[in-house]
């Protein structure tokens, strides 16, 4: 399995968590940890603007996917 196919295919059970779980993996489960972390990792990557660029388009969907099962206060 090559890095691009490794990549693609934790981008994938990165989306199908949330559309299961209906949120992002949390760094309190250990069970959760190494997607949270994959994650935290892509995201310094593209705020360093070091991710390859076929990466980019990909990675942005799934913020987009993650921001759409966002948190929201009952309180407020």
């Amino acid at each position: 399995m090559t890095q691009d196919e490794m990549w693609k295919a934790r981008c994938d059970e990165y989306a199908a968590f949330i559309e299961t779980n209906g949120r992002c993996p949390s760094k309190h489960f250990p069970e959760e940890r190494n997607l949270h972390t994959w994650w935290k990792h892509n995201r310094k990557l593209i705020n360093a603007n070091a991710m390859r660029a076929d990466r980019v388009e990909r990675f942005k969907e799934l913020v987009a996917l993650a921001e759409s099962h966002r948190h929201v206060n009952q309180y407020q």
